[in-house]
């Protein structure tokens, strides 16, 4: 079977069928995303930015898979959720509700705001909602505002360190396109230079070629747990992002100067002795206040494998290739499923499941068919390449 067949039947004919059937909630709307390895309903909480991403899904394979009327019922499910339980008086987005939709946690994760603006998005887009895509604009102009300050009242640390984080930035460069057919042209403009900027010349550290998860508000390192920290999964995701600026901008540079940070990535954070990257790096080596450093995630290694497909299909460097399959390799032998449906989430560093949950508070209906969808593409593409390449 070719790569992007595999990609594509696994996003159609796994991991969306599972959702489908184990996590809708048809009595109050939403959700249920905590759910065990066969997709029995453990907790029924709902995690908004979970909501939002759900939702997300659903509208984009809507758009851009098909008109299938079912998936656009369930992502209405979860935009009337939203819209209903999710915002405070002030249009600010709670962490999680109870099941029927009274807030449990107050909106301190900016990440709330941003999934639902994803959403609001691609379901006016699906519907030609004007209320939703308005609603869809206003909520990245709340995100704006607080982006200096992304917890508000809620943050705990005090003035003392400051260090602003490299999250915000990433996922803005991703927001911004996701968002484009709602934004006037220039604020798109605008939120791309300045997402670009802070990706690839504030964070990412010319030395190493490496991306920092913080350095302080000058764009200096902190020689402290956080100011050593690398999270390789956030660095290499914003990389994709980068290459999908680059090949809208037509900027050659910039699609290769991100396919090389992913391989610089890669090479400093892939456990050689056990295989699978590692979730968390101390940029000097130091010993780490994350006890789970050494797990292995689902989301991070899926994240390396769009960004490697996007990097291959963009510049053909043999190297990107080889880290393609290599990657592939490692992730289908250990976090797929195809007995009982979707991806593992949680390994330990040997490779060895930490955790049989297919859904919880953190892990949702996003990473995994978000990257079917974006291999399949790509892998689409490579191939088509590969052919002529044999032809000639």
């Amino acid at each position: 079977m070719k790569y992007s067949e595999l990609y594509k039947n696994t996003l159609l004919n796994d991991v969306i069928p599972f959702w489908q059937k184990h996590s809708i909630d048809t009595e109050n709307g939403g959700y249920f995303t905590c759910l065990d390895i066969k997709g029995q309903v453990y907790d029924k909480d709902k995690f908004i930015w979970l909501q939002g991403r759900q939702a997300w899904t659903f509208s984009m394979l809507y758009n851009k898979v098909d008109n299938n009327k079912n998936w656009l019922e369930i992502a209405k499910s979860g935009v009337d959720f939203i819209r209903q339980h999710g915002m405070d008086k002030d249009g600010n987005f709670y962490f999680s509700t109870t099941e029927n939709g009274k807030p449990l946690i107050q909106p301190y994760n900016i990440f709330s705001d941003c999934f639902a603006a994803m959403a609001f998005s691609q379901y006016s887009k699906a519907t030609e909602d004007e209320e939703i895509k308005s609603l869809a604009k206003q909520t990245y102009y709340n995100i704006l505002k607080k982006k200096d300050a992304p917890k508000g009242h809620y943050e705990k640390q005090t003035n003392t360190r400051p260090l602003k984080g490299f999250a915000l930035p990433m996922i803005l460069s991703n927001l911004v396109l996701e968002l484009e057919d709602v934004l006037d042209p220039i604020e798109v403009q605008r939120t791309i230079d300045y997402s670009v900027h802070e990706v690839m010349e504030v964070f990412l550290q010319k030395e190493l070629g490496i991306i920092y998860e913080f350095v302080t508000p000058d764009g200096k390192l902190e020689d402290s747990f956080n100011g050593r920290l690398l999270n390789p999964g956030h660095g290499i995701e914003a990389m994709w992002f980068m290459i999908d600026i680059g090949v809208r901008n037509k900027n050659k540079d910039l699609v290769k100067k991100a396919t090389q940070v992913i391989l610089n990535i890669l090479e400093y954070s892939w456990d050689e002795q056990h295989g699978g990257i590692f979730y968390f790096i101390d940029a000097k080596g130091k010993p780490m206040q994350q006890l789970e450093w050494d797990q292995k995630l689902w989301w991070v290694h899926l994240e390396s494998l769009v960004a490697l497909a996007k990097a291959y299909e963009h510049t053909q460097d043999e190297k990107t290739w080889e880290w393609y399959q290599k990657v592939h390799k490692y992730a289908w032998s250990h976090f797929s499923d195809p007995e009982n449906g979707e991806w593992l989430g949680y390994l330990n560093r040997q490779g060895k499941p930490l955790s049989t949950l297919k859904g919880g508070k953190w892990k949702g209906c996003f990473h995994v068919p978000r990257a079917m969808y974006q291999c399949w593409k790509s892998l689409e593409q490579i191939e088509r390449f590969q052919i002529t390449k044999k032809v000639k």
